[in-house]
């Protein structure tokens, strides 16, 4: 199954990966642009431990994109700064829908 179309994906977040902490705070990659839908809809999703948390924001990417990992910094196209809940690469196989990957924000 196909990406979501790029003719879609009409914003662009920036991303930056966390990397641990360090005894000076977080630690991040550098960072990276990526093409995606942004939908900044407030919903409750699960953290992957398993808790309830609101999410603030979502953006969808193609699968190509590399995955953010839990509490990486991302910017929005408005300038807000939040962080990764979770990431979810989304298969669309069998479900009409193309494959992507679901970047959860808090």
């Amino acid at each position: 199954m196909a990406s979501i179309p790029r003719r879609f994906l009409v914003h662009t977040i920036t991303v930056e990966d966390y990397l641990g902490e360090t005894s000076k705070g977080p630690k991040y990659g550098p960072p990276r642009t990526v093409r995606c839908l942004v939908d900044e809809q407030t919903r409750a999703v699960r953290s992957p431990g398993g808790e309830q948390v609101t999410s603030t924001s979502t953006a969808y990417a193609g699968p190509e994109e590399a995955a953010a990992p839990p509490l990486s910094r991302v910017t929005l196209p408005s300038g807000r700064v939040t962080t990764v809940i979770q990431t979810m690469y989304r298969d669309g196989r069998g479900l009409g829908t193309p494959n992507h990957v679901e970047i959860q924000l808090a």
